[in-house]
């Protein structure tokens, strides 16, 4: 039978620094016999596309210029 979850203080605090600032993300917890050991943050940028856009407006004749446009002509 799984024993019940240990929440004290410390890790509610813990727990809300993580998700504080986050805007966009994951935050993993992972148990073990009803107490939590680890936790995982992962977070994600994002950007507005009309900003990505701009960078190359205006230029004739452009083209890629990251990994993908390797050795095509």
């Amino acid at each position: 039978m799984a024993k019940p979850l240990k929440v004290d203080e410390v890790w509610l605090a813990r727990i809300t620094e993580l998700l504080d600032d986050m805007e966009f993300g994951s935050l993993h917890i992972v148990v073990h016999e009803g107490q939590i050991v680890q936790m995982e943050r992962t977070e994600r940028k994002r950007w507005e596309n009309s900003t990505a856009n701009t960078r190359y407006s205006g230029e004739a004749g452009s083209r890629r210029t990251d990994s993908r446009s390797a050795g095509r002509g």
